[in-house]
């Protein structure tokens, strides 16, 4: 399905954004705000390919949920997840700012170099002999027999996935100016979540992209109900989810206005054109381009169009160069 309208939207019953998170981020040291880069035409894009020295988004809410767990229990002496790359090495790099051990349990078909980044942060890397949700299986049996270790997750129905959503409010909270509509990179919907509780809040539409190879937010809400996909696989790495997450459903059930999916081929454009104009953005954050072109010109996008205005649009850019030999053969440099 190459676009859907969400019969289920409802922004009225989407819960507000955290507050706390952004309070906090800004007293970390080495917080600033990432950029809003005016592409022209209406366009506009949240750049995330640097938050705290990090080329992704993730550690927002890596950060926040890790604080707030270590709240709640100070005993805890390790850190877990599941990753295809960029969560894994937020919660690497935020172990190691806390003195934890970390493990990070990574899909078979995550790439070498995002491997190798979250080795860099300190952490202990464990491949799986299979995709994105059996290494989330074993992050989550890893957690259950350890003794004071956490499961910091940004997918399921822990504390964890919860405060990950809360955490990701500080990117929307430096947003100064308004908007029509707001495209949205989704996985498991963590961000996608966070980005409908300010969409709701700031009367703004949000339309989440997928690869179409891993749509699973879009058979959701077809289906009126969490389903699992299969997934062949994707570039899109960090979008290659099988099923939404349980405590970002309720938030996107309601608070997607649309969704819109994008193969390989068009996020790899997408990335040619933001390189040309001089942004080295990744193949899941060049996915939100990739929607708006996709979103103007299909035939198969038509209803949403009537829907939703497009005049100003603001995309986010969900991570910068992760793979980098992955990204020379793409952008061709």
């Amino acid at each position: 399905m190459r676009a859907l309208l969400n019969a289920a939207y409802d922004p009225a019953a989407v819960p507000a954004p955290s507050g706390e998170a952004p309070a906090f981020h800004r007293a970390l040291p080495g917080y600033a705000p990432t950029p809003v880069r005016d592409l022209g035409g209406g366009v506009f894009v949240k750049d995330e390919s640097s938050r705290f020295g990090l080329p992704a988004f993730k550690i927002l809410g890596v950060t926040w949920a890790l604080e707030r767990a270590l709240r709640a229990d100070p005993t805890v002496k390790a850190v877990t997840a599941a990753s295809a790359g960029n969560h894994g090495r937020a919660v690497a790099h935020a172990a190691a700012e806390r003195g934890l051990y970390c493990r990070i349990f990574v899909p078979e078909r995550s790439a070498p170099a995002r491997r190798a980044a979250i080795a860099a942060e300190g952490a202990d890397v464990v491949v799986v002999d299979g995709t994105y949700e059996d290494a989330v299986q074993r992050a989550q049996r890893y957690a259950y027999e350890g003794p004071y270790v956490l499961e910091l997750a940004d997918v399921g129905s822990s504390d964890a996935a919860g405060a990950v959503i809360d955490g990701y409010a500080t990117l929307f909270a430096e947003l100064a100016d308004d908007y029509d509509t707001l495209i949205v990179p989704v996985g498991v919907g963590s961000l996608g979540a966070a980005a409908a509780r300010w969409g709701a809040q700031t009367d703004t539409a949000v339309i989440a992209v997928e690869p179409a190879t891993a749509a699973c937010l879009t058979a959701a809400l077809d289906a009126g109900r969490a389903v699992t996909v299969d997934t062949p696989g994707t570039s899109m790495a960090g979008l290659d989810c099988a099923a939404v997450s349980a405590r970002a459903w309720d938030t996107l059930h309601a608070g997607v206005r649309a969704t819109v999916t994008v193969t390989d081929e068009e996020a790899h454009a997408a990335m040619r054109e933001l390189a040309a104009d001089g942004y080295a953005i990744g193949d899941c954050g060049a996915a939100s381009l990739a929607a708006l072109h996709v979103l103007r010109t299909d035939p198969a996008c038509a209803r949403v169009r009537e829907t939703v205005a497009l005049d100003r649009v603001l995309l986010v850019a969900t991570e910068g160069v992760t793979d980098p030999d992955s990204y020379r053969v793409t952008v061709g440099s």
